[in-house]
Parts: C-alpha cells; sequence; structure tokens
C-alpha cells in the first residue's frame, strides 16, 4: 500500500473527529477546519518522507492539540474559551479522543438525513425550538414536525447502533 494510500485512509477516518476535538477549544468552526488542515499538512510532510508515525491516531491529535496551543496564542486573551496555560496542561486523553470520534460519528449521521429531517431535526434538538415554533418557521403542521423528528431519531439509531453511539446523548444540546 502506497504512502498516499494510507495517509488518505487517515485523513477520511480522523479529519471530521479531529475538528470535532479542536472545536472544544477555539469554539470557531473556521478555526478548527483551518487547525485540521494545518494538521493533516504538517502530517504529509512526515508521511511524504517514508516517516510513518508508530502510533498515527495519537500523532495526529497530538499535531492538532500543538496547533491549536499555537493558534490560541495568537488570541487576544478575552476572546479565548480557555486559557494557554489550561490548555498545554491538558492531555490528550482517550476519553477525549473517544468524545471527538463518537462526535463526528453523530456529525456524519446528522449529515446524511434528507434535508427537511435534518433541518427539524436541528431545530428542535440544537436550537431547541418547540414543535410549535418549528411548524410555524417553516411554514408545516406540528404532526408533520413531530413525524420529521422521529423519522430522524429512527434514522440515526439505525446508522448509529453498530459504532455504539446512543441518539439520545447529543453533545450540541
Amino acid at each position: 500500500m502506497s504512502q498516499e494510500t494510507i495517509f488518505r485512509a487517515y485523513f477520511n477516518r480522523y479529519y471530521t473527529a479531529l475538528g470535532m476535538y479542536v472545536m472544544r477549544f477555539c469554539e470557531n468552526a473556521d478555526e478548527a477546519e483551518d487547525i485540521v488542515q494545518e494538521t493533516f499538512s504538517r502530517a504529509w510532510q512526515r508521511f511524504a518522507e517514508d516517516e510513518l508515525p508508530e502510533k498515527p491516531k495519537s500523532y495526529l491529535y497530538r499535531i492538532a492539540h500543538n496547533i491549536t496551543i499555537d493558534h490560541l496564542r495568537k488570541r487576544k486573551p478575552q476572546e479565548a474559551s480557555v486559557s494557554i496555560e489550561e490548555l498545554s496542561e491538558i492531555e490528550i486523553s482517550e476519553e477525549a479522543i473517544d468524545t471527538s470520534e463518537r462526535d463526528a460519528r453523530l456529525w456524519i449521521a446528522i449529515s446524511k438525513l434528507p434535508n427537511r429531517c435534518r433541518e427539524v431535526f436541528l431545530l428542535s434538538k440544537r436550537d431547541g425550538l418547540t414543535h410549535a415554533e418549528i411548524a410555524e418557521e417553516l411554514g408545516i403542521s406540528i404532526k408533520t414536525v413531530e413525524n420529521q423528528i422521529t423519522k430522524a431519531l429512527k434514522t440515526l439509531r439505525d446508522i448509529l447502533e453498530p459504532s455504539n453511539v446512543k441518539v439520545f446523548f447529543l453533545p450540541f444540546l
């Protein structure tokens, strides 16, 4: 297997999970995406030199963590949700990695929902709107809102059950 094929597999497997991990600290999706892209850019340099890390997952998380620290150092102190000192002291635990991977699987599953179903589901679960508020905002009946949420939960259960992600636990709630 070529280095490029191996690297592509790591990219596909860890991109979203690394984004979820970084989002905990920078709380901005665009910044998190930039950090993850830089993570893979730095990792590719090592892969291209035929230096495969012994533990690629840990290696990628360490790079992302360090880039996040560097990125937050450039921010004004009042803009950061966590201090550089706190982040520097945080160890990259298996629990943090598992949580970011679970969150990534959940968001990937949500992205697979049909458009209207996803919209209704997110308005309910992420934004906390009532069924009546969603119905009014989207110009649909309350019964349609209920049906769409039921459909979303069933679809998410079907997608996520093999990975043991519990649908009732939504990290954005």
